[in-house]
This record gives C-alpha cells, sequence and structure tokens, in this order.
C-alpha cells in the first residue's frame, strides 16, 4: 500500500492537525511493543518520507481538482476544504461559535507582537481596561500565562497559544497578515492614558460585539469555508 495513501487515511478521520513526526510514529507502529498492520518498509519510517507523502498528496488534489487541500499549521497538517466552498458547507452548520469582537482581536494583535507582555502593558497601549476581553481570550484558550515580570509586584505576563495559530490557521506569528505593518504600529505605541469608559461599552463586560469578517478570513471554522474533514 502507497504511504501517501496511508497519510491520507490518517488525516481524513481527524478532526485534529497531526504533526509529521505523529504520523510517523502511527504508521511505523514505533510507540507500541507489538505493532499489529505496520508493512515491512514502515518499520523504519522517517519524517522525511512522511512529508515527502504529503507534498505527493497536495500535487494530487490541485491536479484533480479537488475540494479539500492539506492545510500546514504551527501544530501540524490538516485535511480541509477549499475556501470557496464555504457558501454551501455553512448550510449545514447554523449554529456557529461568537466570533471575536474587535476590541479582542486588537488585544490578540498587541499580545502576539509584544509577547511576553503584562496586562498594564496591553491597557497602556489601548488605552482602555481589558479585563472583559481578556476573560474571553483565556477562557477560549487563545492566549496563556508565560510567566511573571521582573518588575516590583511581579506581575503576570502573556504570550498567544498554540491554538491561537491553530485558530487562524498560522504556522507562525509571521505568518499574521500585515505582521510587517501589526509590529511596526505595536512596537513603537506609546501607552495612552488610561480611561475608566471603554471604548466600546461591551468590551468591559464580556468582550464581545459586532463580528469581524475580515480580520478571521483564515479561521479553520465551517463557516468559512475552511473545515476538516468529517471523521
Amino acid at each position: 500500500m502507497e504511504l501517501k495513501l496511508i497519510v491520507e487515511a490518517l488525516l481524513f478521520s481527524t478532526h485534529k492537525p497531526l504533526a509529521a513526526k505523529q504520523l510517523t510514529d502511527l504508521i511505523s507502529g514505533r510507540n507500541e511493543d507489538e505493532p499489529e498492520g505496520v508493512l515491512p518498509q514502515h518499520k523504519k519510517l522517517k519524517e522525511a518520507q512522511v512529508a515527502a507523502a504529503i507534498e505527493e498528496l497536495k500535487v494530487d488534489y490541485i491536479q484533480l481538482n479537488r475540494s479539500f487541500q492539506i492545510q500546514e499549521l504551527s501544530s501540524g497538517f490538516q485535511l480541509v476544504s477549499k475556501p470557496e466552498f464555504g457558501p454551501w458547507l455553512k448550510r449545514m452548520y447554523e449554529d456557529r461559535p461568537n466570533r471575536l469582537s474587535q476590541p479582542a482581536l486588537e488585544t490578540l494583535a498587541i499580545i502576539a507582537i509584544r509577547q511576553p507582555i503584562t496586562r498594564a502593558d496591553i491597557e497602556g497601549v489601548r488605552g482602555v481596561a481589558i479585563d472583559g476581553v481578556m476573560k474571553t481570550l483565556l477562557e477560549r484558550g487563545l492566549v496563556k500565562i508565560t510567566g511573571r515580570a521582573e518588575v516590583p509586584g511581579r506581575p503576570l505576563q502573556y504570550g498567544v497559544s498554540q491554538k491561537f495559530l491553530d485558530h487562524f490557521g498560522l504556522r507562525s506569528i509571521e505568518d499574521l497578515p500585515d505582521f510587517e505593518q501589526l509590529k511596526k504600529k505595536y512596537e513603537a505605541a506609546k501607552p495612552r492614558v488610561l480611561v475608566n469608559v471603554a471604548e466600546n461599552p461591551m468590551d468591559q463586560g464580556h468582550g464581545h460585539n459586532a463580528p469581524v469578517e475580515l480580520v478571521e478570513k483564515q479561521e479553520a471554522k465551517p463557516s468559512e469555508g475552511n473545515v476538516p474533514s468529517p471523521t
């Protein structure tokens, strides 16, 4: 059996990204004492061979004009539908999760560019309190605590998580749309006077307001036409 077909079956059967090492271990049975169903030629399988098989599949899908593709994320590879099929696919998913608000997206951008960063520094850049926004981002697992700053009081520092990268279809922070522009904007930003009233009333509570369609266009959600293959 061809290696690329086994790789394809594994990617098709999961809704989570699989790294080249995970695929290699699954196919070779390397982590099992008495693996079953392992082909002789795959017992010493290398990650480079799996990576080559993935590239073959990508070419096959392009040549066959398939409705899906293999997307490389920070945590591995995932089989997803192409964005142009979104209008039909989203009809199957009427109960869509709430989108992130503009304040939440801006806060995420600041954290991504300037991490590790304290809450006070984020509020200094944005000029508003971010309690509700941070609560939302932490609950969704998009932001994580990375440590404590070596300043009086040793406040917590935050950074973006692995889930953040996967959520937006990124391999690394540098893959953010307009990364250089965002970097210049937020690295050079001077702290503003913190006011008591948030720029958006919803920002003080749960951090949700009108959905932002364009900023989240890379998010791997059914509503955007970028849907993991069914299990």
